[in-house]
C-alpha cells in the first residue's frame, strides 16, 4: 500500500486559498477514481473537487468553513501498489464546477422552485450515528432520498433516518424535519394555536452565507445609501401583458420583469450615472454605454446574480427566454462564470411574497439597484370617477457618493411615464 497525497489544485481564479463548503466523503470511506470528495468555495463559485485516484480516505484537511491553501493537502487516500505515489501539486482544475454566483444587494427577482437534482452530504470526520447510516442505507438501496447537503448534515446531527421523513415538496426541508420531530417521533399530535417548544440550535456560518454577509457589511460600511421610492398605475401594463401572452404562442410566458426592463433601459441613456460602478478606491466612476443586467436569483444554495448581457438590444420575448435560461442555470449550478459577474446595474424584487416597499442594498461596485414591489388593485380617482387601477410601488437605492437624489426620482419618473404608458416601451 502507499499514500496518494491530493493537494488542492489552482482553481483558476487568482486565488491563494478555499474554504471547505462540506465533504462528501469521510476518514475511513473507499473512493473511487472521479468520485466528488469536496466542495470547497472561491470569491465566487463552489467547485466539486473529484478524486484523481481509487483508494481508502485516511485523512481529510479540516472541518466546513475551515481555509485551505492553494497546493496544500487536501485529502490523503491509500491506494494499492508498493510505491509512493507522488503528490498532485499540479492537479487540473476539476472538470465539474457547480457556480454559485456573485452575491447580490438584496432579495429575488422570482422564486425559484429548488432543484430537481440530488444533493451530496457534506460528511465529517466524526463518527456516524446508527440513524444517520440507516439513511445511507437507504439509499445503497436505490431509494433516493433528496435533500441539500444542510438539511442533512442537521439530520445527522439529530440522529434522524431522512428515509422516515415524509417530503412536503420535491425533497425533504428543514420544515420537514422540523415536523417530524413535532409529530413523527413520539411526541405526539401538537394542538392547534400552539408552535410549539424548539431547542436552541447553533448554525456555522460558512460557504455562500458568509459571502452574503460579507458583501453586504462591505456594502453598507462603504456606500451612502437611500432609497426613492415611487407608485405607478400598472394598469395598462397588465392589459397589454395579458394581450401578448394570449397570442405568445411558442414563446416564453411574459411577466412584468421583461416588460420592466424594457423600460429602464429605454430611460437609462439620460441617466447615465445610474448604469455604472464605482472604483472609489481610485476615485473614478466608469460610466457604462450597454446594459448588464444583474438579476438577483434565489437558489438552495443562496443569493445568486446572473447577468442579462446587452439587455437594451432585447425584445420582450428574448428577455424572458434570457430571464427563465439564467434563472436555471443558477439553480442548478451550471451557470458559468461569465454569466455571474459584471453586471451594471441589478433588479432585485420579491416577487410572489410581494411587500409595500423595498430598501435594497447596492450590489458594490454599482451605484444603483432597482426593486418593483408588489402590484395591488386598489380604487383610485380619475376625473371625478373612482375607478379600480392596479397599482406597484417601485423602489431604487442609490449610491449617494455619485447619485444625486434629484437623478434618481427623475429617472424613476421616466421608467413611470414608460409602464403607465406603456405603447412608448415598443417606439423607437
Amino acid at each position: 500500500m502507499a499514500l496518494f497525497t491530493f493537494k488542492l489544485p489552482d482553481i483558476g481564479e487568482g486565488i491563494s486559498e478555499a474554504e471547505i463548503v462540506g465533504w462528501h466523503v469521510k476518514v475511513g470511506d473507499r473512493v473511487e477514481e472521479d468520485q466528488p470528495i469536496a466542495d470547497m468555495m472561491t470569491d465566487k463559485a463552489t467547485v466539486e473537487m473529484e478524486s484523481p485516484v481509487a483508494g481508502k480516505v485516511m485523512r481529510l484537511a479540516g472541518e466546513p468553513g475551515d481555509q485551505v491553501p492553494i497546493g496544500s493537502m487536501l485529502v490523503e487516500i491509500e491506494v494499492e501498489g508498493e510505491a509512493e505515489v507522488a503528490p498532485v501539486a499540479d492537479a487540473p482544475p476539476p472538470s465539474k464546477a457547480a457556480i454559485e454566483a456573485e452575491v447580490p444587494g438584496e432579495a429575488v427577482i422570482e422564486q425559484i422552485a429548488p432543484a430537481q437534482n440530488e444533493a451530496s452530504t457534506p460528511v465529517s470526520t466524526e463518527p456516524v450515528d446508527a440513524e444517520f447510516q440507516l439513511s445511507q442505507q437507504h439509499e445503497a438501496k436505490g431509494q433516493a432520498i433528496l435533500a441539500s447537503p444542510a438539511v442533512r448534515a442537521r439530520a445527522k446531527e439529530l440522529g434522524i433516518d431522512l428515509a422516515q421523513v415524509k417530503p412536503t415538496a420535491d425533497r425533504i426541508r428543514h420544515a420537514d424535519l422540523d415536523a417530524y420531530l413535532l409529530y413523527g417521533s413520539g411526541q405526539g399530535y401538537r394542538p392547534a394555536g400552539r408552535s410549539g417548544k424548539r431547542a436552541d440550535e447553533q448554525v456555522k456560518v460558512i460557504g455562500m452565507r458568509r459571502r452574503i454577509a460579507e458583501n453586504m457589511a462591505a456594502s453598507k460600511r462603504h456606500i451612502p445609501h437611500f432609497t426613492y421610492v415611487e407608485e405607478i398605475d400598472v394598469t395598462a401594463l397588465e392589459e397589454l401583458r395579458e394581450q401578448l401572452n394570449a397570442g405568445r404562442g411558442d414563446r416564453p410566458k411574459l411577466t412584468m420583469l421583461p416588460l420592466l426592463i424594457v423600460a429602464l433601459c429605454k430611460a437609462l441613456p439620460d441617466f447615465p450615472m445610474l448604469n455604472a460602478r464605482y472604483d472609489d478606491e481610485v476615485g473614478v466612476v466608469t460610466r457604462h454605454g450597454s446594459v448588464h443586467l444583474g438579476m438577483a436569483t434565489q437558489t438552495d444554495a443562496g443569493l445568486m446574480v446572473p447577468v442579462i448581457r446587452d439587455a437594451q438590444d432585447r425584445n420582450v420575448w428574448q428577455l424572458a427566454g434570457e430571464i427563465r435560461r439564467l434563472a436555471d442555470a443558477a439553480r442548478t449550478g451550471k451557470a458559468k462564470s461569465e454569466e455571474l459577474s459584471g453586471s451594471t446595474l441589478t433588479l432585485t424584487s420579491l416577487g410572489p411574497l410581494g411587500g409595500i416597499a423595498t430598501t435594497p442594498v447596492i450590489n458594490r461596485p454599482e451605484v444603483a439597484i432597482i426593486g418593483p414591489n408588489r402590484v395591488i388593485e386598489r380604487p383610485v380617482f380619475r376625473g371625478k370617477e373612482i375607478v379600480a387601477a392596479k397599482l406597484m410601488n417601485l423602489s431604487i437605492s442609490c449610491d449617494h457618493r455619485v447619485v444625486d437624489g434629484w437623478d434618481a426620482a427623475s429617472f424613476v419618473q421616466a421608467v413611470r411615464k414608460l409602464l403607465e404608458a406603456p405603447a412608448f416601451l415598443f417606439v423607437d
